[in-house]
């Protein structure tokens, strides 16, 4: 199986420098390549341009510019190729199936923050000082950085990433490793509700509160979103320091809300799969749930609309992105798999309607959020476990119904 590890880096400040300077170029390369497929496409020939024909010309282009394309790694740059190789393939896929096509687009200096070493040991070498006790990650043209190094690498270290975040820089490495022993069996299946009140509820009876991290950091986001706006609008190249802080001010509060998210759902996963062989949960399309609402044009008004509920449906949007329940559900299935564990995805069509007990499903089931009373039995219990119930048994039968 193939694992992904993150690890801080501490480059000096000439090698900040010349990381910095490696996603310029790598930056440069990927908007050259693409101006140049826009330019054959847009030539009476209509010439399509392909990987092949672009990662030719590197050669070509290192020994033009040997100070700035010619001092990377020539994998590298060709990873940067591919990279664009990809954007248009996708571009073409949804096109293929009636989707919002979305060109690709030329990159901003500050929206470039990755470059990839499709090699350990190509333009890159994860571990280069192995006789010292502090771990160093060689990389052509920067030089040996100094990493920090929290937990050991497992396995055989197969490609490597350089990442920006902020004024932070990072090494993202996978690794080629043997299947690792299931955990012991521990008899338990769990179903689990997803949920806004409670960040999920399994059929147990166990409510994991929601954190909230978004709206407990609403506070200091607006107080910094309005000191930036008080800034304006201006070229990246063009602000003043005052400015550029306030910009990096509001990025490092995103960013550690999304660390908070993160760190939430890695040990609320982590959790379940020590304590159950078997998870089931809804099988949600967070993208359909987070849709806005349309709007209701008014019959007797032309140019009006009617009141469509968007501020609350705005609300109930923000709530769910909060959650993370795409982030939660993925980091899920990862150590599930890892662990040897069975991780099922149900229908979540009238999971909170219908009774437990007598099977009998109604949205009079539901009066309230919270509460479940079924109109046929007379059964009362906490809706969210009821949720929770009727997935795991939905998830158990699909377990039987698969072939052995």
């Amino acid at each position: 199986m193939i694992r992904a590890y993150k690890f801080l880096m501490r480059p000096t400040v000439g090698q900040s420098a010349a990381l910095g300077e490696m996603l310029r170029d790598h930056c440069s390369l990927y908007n050259g390549a693409l101006q140049e497929r826009r330019d054959a496409y847009r030539h009476v020939s209509k010439t399509s341009i392909k990987y092949g024909m672009q990662s030719a010309q590197l050669k070509e282009i290192r020994a033009f510019d040997p100070e700035r394309q010619g001092r990377w790694s020539f994998s590298s740059q060709q990873a940067t190729l591919r990279r664009l190789d990809k954007a248009f393939a996708a571009f073409f896929r949804r096109i293929k199936h009636g989707e919002t096509p979305g060109y690709p687009r030329l990159r901003g200096v500050n929206w470039f923050d990755t470059v990839d070493f499709p090699k350990d040991g190509d333009g890159c070498r994860w571990d280069s000082t192995p006789h010292d006790p502090q771990t160093r990650v060689r990389l052509q043209g920067v030089g040996h950085v100094k990493v920090k190094q929290h937990r050991p690498v497992a396995g055989k270290v197969k490609t490597m990433s350089v990442k920006r975040e902020g004024k932070r820089w990072y090494v993202v490495l996978t690794a080629e490793q043997a299947q690792p022993e299931p955990l012991p069996r521990t008899g338990s299946v769990v179903g689990i509700d997803m949920g806004i009140a409670s960040f999920l509820t399994t059929s147990n009876g166990e409510h994991i509160d929601n954190p909230r991290h978004g709206r407990k950091a609403t506070a200091k986001l607006e107080a910094a979103q309005r000191k930036l706006s008080t800034f304006g609008r201006v070229r990246r190249d063009k602000r003043t320091k005052n400015h550029q802080r306030a910009v990096e001010r509001v990025a490092d509060l995103h960013r550690k809300v999304r660390r908070q998210r993160l760190d939430h759902a890695h040990k609320t996963a982590l959790d379940l799969v020590r304590d159950h062989d078997l998870i089931a949960h809804e099988n949600l399309t967070i993208r359909n749930m987070v849709r806005t609402a349309a709007p209701k044009p008014d019959p007797d008004t032309p140019g009006a609309f009617l009141p469509n509920g968007a501020a609350a449906k705005t609300g109930l949007n923000r709530s769910i992105s909060d959650a993370g329940w795409g982030v939660f559900l993925t980091i899920l299935h990862a150590k599930a798999e890892s662990a040897g564990r069975d991780v099922i995805a149900v229908d979540p069509r009238n999971t909170s309607r219908t009774c437990p007990e007598c099977g009998h499903v109604s949205a009079e089931n539901r009066p309230t959020q919270e509460k479940f009373h079924c109109v046929g039995c007379g059964h009362r219990a906490h809706a969210d476990v009821v949720g929770a119930s009727n997935v795991l048994r939905a998830g158990l039968a699909r377990r039987q119904a698969q072939p052995a």
